[in-house]
């Protein structure tokens, strides 16, 4: 950066080309997945050659961790502006769902199967928090006033010794996850339960497991989050 704090001809070419590679990137994920992406291919394609593109990303991981980031940072972005001070988990499941829809092969990039030998760097479970802390805050706000209503959706109040309580007390002692947030026990299995069948759900419909039978997924969704916040 020049010291106006504008970008140079150089650096703004460098920009133009490593979005484009990202492009290339997804497109490349969409055709085969994150385990086939090859910057050899994406080089070919663009009419470089592989050593002159190393020198925008130094390797597959590099780029793979650039494209996992800006898929946590879209998620994040879209929580956040689902997260008015007031909003409920309906609201927020639903900013899921729609940003899951909006790109498939993104949502499976970041909760799908692994890449094989990739690592994610420590700055990616930061930006993981910041999608986390909006359903924690909703969770707390529910069980500040109904601290008594499982997270599964039946009514009626918990057993001292059951299943609801071990997890809570479970995860009192295991709240790494929640970064730091003070949600109570009772509100951290709230958001967890939430967060987790929420994506089972998400999983199923975008890979394709619901085709043919004769339902409409939409249905299927908002029923859970009808028995979750309820």
């Amino acid at each position: 950066m020049t010291a106006a704090g504008k970008e140079t001809p150089r650096e703004r070419y460098r920009t133009q080309l490593r979005a484009e590679i990202k492009e290339r990137a997804w497109e490349q994920i969409a055709a085969a997945g994150a385990p086939g992406l090859s910057l050899n291919a994406i080089a070919k394609q663009m009419g470089m050659s592989g050593p002159a593109l190393y020198r925008y990303f130094a390797g597959r991981d590099e780029l793979i961790t650039e494209l996992i980031r800006d898929a946590y940072r879209s998620l994040a972005d879209a929580i956040r502006s689902a997260a008015a001070p007031d909003a409920d988990l309906a609201v927020l499941g639903h900013a899921l769902r729609a940003w899951a829809l909006d790109d498939p092969q993104r949502y499976f990039l970041v909760y799908g199967t692994p890449v094989p030998g990739y690592h994610a760097p420590d700055d990616i479970t930061a930006i993981a928090a910041e999608i986390m802390a909006p359903l924690l805050d909703a969770a707390q706000r529910v069980t500040g006033t109904a601290a008594d209503t499982p997270a599964d959706g039946h009514s009626g109040a918990r057993s001292g010794s059951g299943p609801d309580t071990r997890l809570e007390a479970h995860l009192a002692e295991h709240r790494r996850w929640a970064a730091g947030h003070p949600a109570t026990p009772a509100a951290l299995r709230r958001a967890l339960v939430f967060w987790t069948r929420l994506h089972g759900l998400l999983s199923l419909e975008l890979a394709g497991h619901f085709t043919g039978m004769g339902f409409d997924p939409a249905e299927l969704y908002d029923s859970e989050l009808r028995h979750l916040t309820r």
